[in-house]
């Protein structure tokens, strides 16, 4: 029996999903190899215990049935208030449906807003999983390349050149891998392109809380395409809840409520205990969430004080999220090259830039996900091997 072309053709084909060196980490940790892994973006703090306790004493109180598909009413009001207090927007529970996690709402948003044989663009670099999630509903991924020379942020013209025949433009700011946050300009830009070619703009921002310099501006406050806007989240960055896959979509109405048939049809919504966990975690307050974010407030801080000595690795405008992107070319290698040379002779992993996209080619990506003594320690051996392996001048 054959399978669906849908799910056969998820990676598009490819050998190499870009994924070799982490693969190859893991299975050195494995064998007893010790490797300082700054690959995932996992941190290496876990779920506040206060979150966990609650997440036990509401299952252990028997909320552990079919809970509300489009999520409860207390979580959406929650999650509508944080909405509402950090863009200004006025914002119900009707424009929000609870999802298992940030990548199902993804999952779930393109298939809201792609039928099968449409186009879907997604900016390069780009999270991994972009191209598979457009294909996964039917759809065909097109990349739009937001190139090192303009700090990678996406232009305007490079997103109207490649708008014919597409239907969305997924988007994700601040950036995973390259650290950057689009600024307010470069947001009205894609608002005004979105509008101009009929598209649907979606928009990952599960790093809105990981802001280190200059302002996040949400795709929810562009009036201009708020009509035609989803934006995705979740707790898994803000909160460290990465395992427990709870996020939401928030958009228009209509489309929400449409997209509560979905998820009646698809995932039966998320269980009930740790829907009341989340809501324990968003009515902690933001103090909170700033806690989790200080460790890499600080890591970037470090990491801006030693990349200013040296040409050898020069970090993309690192404005959020927990990553670093350098540029390696001034060595002659490519990324996936760097990273597995310096896999083999530091026992340090880092992610290939290639494995990214091709606008990332010859960089690497840096998770800024261990104690900060041993990022310390290991982005200092990284900037050395980057140096050693540069040629110099006459």
């Amino acid at each position: 029996m054959q399978l669906s072309h849908r799910i056969t053709g998820l990676l598009g084909g490819a050998e190499d999903d870009g994924w070799g060196v982490f693969m190859r980490a893991r299975d050195m940790i494995a064998a007893g190899t010790p490797v300082i892994e700054l690959t995932i973006g996992e941190h290496d703090i876990r779920t506040d215990p206060r979150i966990l306790d609650e997440m036990h004493r509401r299952a252990k109180a028997g909320h552990t049935g079919y809970a509300s598909v489009p999520g409860t009413k207390a979580l959406r009001d929650a999650v509508a208030a944080r909405v509402t207090a950090r863009t200004g927007v006025p914002t119900t529970r009707d424009n929000v449906v609870v999802t298992p996690g940030g990548q199902a709402g993804l999952f779930a948003a393109h298939t809201a807003v792609l039928d099968p044989g449409d186009t879907g663009l997604f900016i390069d670099p780009y999270y991994t999983t972009y191209p598979g999630t457009v294909r996964g509903v039917g759809a065909k991924p097109r990349a739009i390349k937001a190139r090192p020379r303009h700090g990678f942020q996406p232009q305007a013209a490079d997103i109207a050149a490649q708008a014919d025949g597409a239907r969305s433009l997924l988007i994700n700011s601040p950036n995973n891998p390259t650290g950057v946050v689009y600024t307010p300009e470069t947001m009205q830009s894609i608002a005004r392109t979105c509008a101009d070619h009929d598209l649907w703009l979606v928009s990952d921002e599960v790093y809105d809380t990981q802001i280190w310099n200059g302002t996040h501006l949400s795709a929810w406050q562009l009036e201009e395409t708020r009509n035609r806007t989803l934006v995705v989240n979740s707790m898994s960055k803000s909160f460290a809840m990465t395992g427990s896959r709870i996020g939401w979509i928030l958009g228009p109405e209509h489309v929400i409520a449409h997209l509560i048939d979905l998820s009646t049809h698809t995932t039966y919504g998320v269980p009930g205990y740790i829907q009341d966990a989340a809501l324990f975690a968003l009515q902690a307050g933001e103090q909170l969430e700033a806690d989790i974010a200080a460790p890499f407030r600080r890591r970037r801080a470090m990491a801006v004080e030693l990349l200013a000595h040296t040409n050898a690795a020069k970090s993309a405008p690192c404005d959020g999220a927990m990553y670093l992107m350098l540029d390696i070319r001034a060595t002659g290698l490519s990324g996936e090259g760097f990273a597995n040379r310096l896999l083999d002779q530091e026992r340090i992993a880092v992610m290939p830039g290639e494995s990214f996209g091709e606008a990332a080619a010859g960089h690497v990506r840096v998770a800024m996900t261990v104690a900060d003594e041993m990022f310390a320690e290991a982005l200092g051996r990284i900037i050395h091997f980057a140096e050693a392996l540069t040629p110099r001048g006459p």
